[in-house]
């Protein structure tokens, strides 16, 4: 639960001090919202059951009653809400600083009653996606490339931030107000991570959890300093909110696999991922066009995939006798394969369709004065920062 406090920190920091309350509530309502609507609906889709059905969804335990009203089941929901909360928190940053809370509230409603549930099910509630052998064991595909690939699709539609583009294309940068903050977030969501990962053993005394929280830590570190040497290299400055994207996208990559893989894998893993998010971030904006204020779509939309390919190529047989392709896996490579494709065409294809109508009924943004003007005032009423003067660069709109 304190990684949304993790998100809330990073996704803050890294944009305009004019839309930082509105970054916050979105975080709180994700949270709220989020927990309501899992106990509702979301969790009855993930692990229900349903005659003949339970291949595709479950469809029984609606509100927690019934036989869903017993201590161990009640466990389960409160584990797999924070989740939720989490694949619906990352699409925050991605339309920040240009989406109206209305529109986004029911887009995170979406997020935890259906689109996570449904594709939940299907990894872990003994869905399609199981029996062709494919594992995610703490939510690269199922939490965060989910999150990550919906963002994706809410920021297309959106399109970027006025002044993000010039004329020629040539995106400008527009800095977050604390680089404080958003590290400060970093080191919140790093160590959550322990238990998003360790906690996914769902028994606090297997031992496998010192070799996941070793992994978790490797993995992280090493996608911080690949991003900082990277960055150092191609820019001639170690970027520091880089470095700390970096790390997260490197627990991102990290959590298919992190009980099945080595640590001189988890490494590796981590490495790759401090390179995949610089490359991400910079094809987005520089090829795409796709404004992603926090780098939500690379660190956990990539990421994310990669994760779950890294887990078919590096699971080393020693636990569950789960291995990936370099130890005789193929059949359980072309499994995680498979569920990568269908992460991204089911997260991504209902990305398009909520956002989309949402676009032609309510409307996804806010008007270019209200932009202007920042979020805060539009929005809420209010100011995060009421003291403030006020001070950015001129910027035109295109």
């Amino acid at each position: 639960m304190f990684m949304q406090a993790g998100f809330s920190m990073v996704e803050t920091g890294f944009t305009r001090a004019k839309n930082a309350a509105n970054i916050m509530m979105k975080n709180m309502m994700d949270f709220s919202i989020g927990a309501l609507s899992y106990w509702v609906v979301g969790f009855a889709i993930m692990y229900g059951t349903m005659q003949g059905m339970d291949w595709l969804m479950g469809w029984s335990g609606f509100f927690l009653i019934g036989d869903a009203y017993d201590v161990t089941t009640i466990e389960s929901w409160f584990f797999q809400m924070v989740f939720a909360a989490t694949a619906a928190t990352i699409v925050s940053g991605a339309v920040a600083e240009r989406c109206k809370f209305s529109t986004y509230i029911l887009a995170s409603v979406a997020i935890t009653a259906l689109i996570y549930p449904l594709y939940g099910h299907w990894i872990w509630g003994g869905g399609w996606l199981s029996g062709l052998g494919a594992l995610d064991f703490a939510g690269s595909g199922v939490v965060h490339a989910l999150g990550g690939w919906v963002a994706l699709a809410g920021a297309l539609l959106l399109g970027p931030r006025i002044g993000k583009y010039a004329k020629d294309g040539t995106p400008r940068a527009i800095p977050g107000h604390s680089v404080t903050l958003g590290i400060l977030g970093v080191f919140i969501l790093w160590f959550g991570w322990y238990g998003f990962n360790c906690g996914s053993t769902l028994v606090g005394n297997d031992l496998r959890i010192s070799v996941i929280a070793a992994n978790t830590t490797l993995a992280a570190a090493a996608a911080m300093v690949t991003a900082m040497a990277f960055t150092w290299a191609w820019h001639g400055k170690p970027d520091v909110s880089m470095a700390g994207n970096a790390a997260i996208a490197g627990l991102v990559a990290i959590t298919a696999g992190c009980a099945w893989v080595n640590p001189p894998s988890a490494v590796l893993i981590g490495i790759v991922g401090g390179i995949l998010v610089v490359l991400g971030v910079w094809f987005l904006d520089w090829k795409l066009h796709i404004d992603d204020p926090v780098g939500a779509i690379s660190v956990h939309g990539i990421n994310g995939a990669w994760g779950l390919i890294a887990l078919g190529i590096f699971a080393d047989g020693t636990y569950g006798g789960v291995a990936g392709l370099l130890f005789g896996g193929a059949d359980f490579f072309t499994a995680q394969v498979i569920s990568t494709v269908v992460n991204f065409a089911w997260a991504f294809g209902m990305g398009l369709l909520v956002f989309g109508i949402l676009k032609m009924t309510l409307g996804i943004r806010v008007s270019a004065a209200e932009e202007q003007q920042g979020l805060d005032l539009g929005e809420h009423g209010m100011s995060a920062y009421p003291n403030f003067v006020a001070t950015e660069p001129a910027m035109e709109a295109e």
